[in-house]
């Protein structure tokens, strides 16, 4: 798992670190409400929660894993939902120090998440920040953080009129993970409508974010 999320938050910093991403820094990107120096800290936020996390040190019990991380948001497909809201106030605060500051972070999380992850306990576990009763292992909390990067990896590369560059495992991450969260949330039956009979898709099965 450690590979899939490294992978992508190589990527992530690329992508961040390039020029056209600071020239653009405050137009506006391709997610309503947020600029494109905001869009480039959420997606850094994918790595640096981890290092942040990790940090903390916890004998918490498991809470959930990385399934019912999705299966249980609510507020995703919401504007104004207190979960939107508070993702781009996090996504401002990030950004307001500028592209410097936001790269450089990004560069010394990503040294010590490629030395400490590939070696990491097992049953090494994460308090995730803002849901503080959500409480995964850290195995489970870099799947939902590939969700994160696959996703806006390809928000961001749009923002600046770049080609999407996602590593596979990355995506492939990313795309078992949703389903799977689809399937707990809505059913079985229901994801297969979405699937293959849209017409008959009364919940839009296939959306989880």
């Amino acid at each position: 798992m450690s590979e899939a999320f490294l992978a992508g938050a190589r990527a992530a910093h690329r992508l961040v670190a390039s020029s056209v991403v600071g020239d653009r820094w405050s137009e506006s990107s391709v997610l309503p409400g947020m600029s494109t120096g905001e869009l480039a800290a959420h997606l850094a936020r994918a790595v640096l929660q981890v290092d942040a996390y990790r940090s903390r040190g916890t004998s918490t019990p498991v809470t959930t894993d990385a399934v019912g991380y999705f299966a249980d948001l609510a507020g995703t497909a919401e504007p104004d939902s207190v979960l939107n809201v508070g993702v781009r106030e996090r996504a401002a605060a990030s950004a307001a120090d500028g592209h410097g500051a936001l790269v450089g972070a990004l560069e010394a999380a990503l040294v010590r998440l490629g030395a400490a992850l590939p070696t990491a306990p097992r049953d090494e576990v994460v308090v995730v920040g803002h849901r503080r009763d959500q409480v995964l292992l850290l195995s489970e909390y870099l799947r939902t953080r590939c969700v994160e990067l696959a996703v806006h990896l390809e928000d961001l590369a749009l923002s600046v009129d770049a080609a999407p560059e996602v590593p596979a495992a990355t995506v492939g991450e990313a795309v078992d993970l949703l389903q799977a969260a689809a399937r707990r949330r809505y059913g079985d039956a229901a994801v297969l409508r979405a699937l293959a009979r849209r017409e008959r898709d009364t919940v839009d099965a296939a959306r989880v974010l």
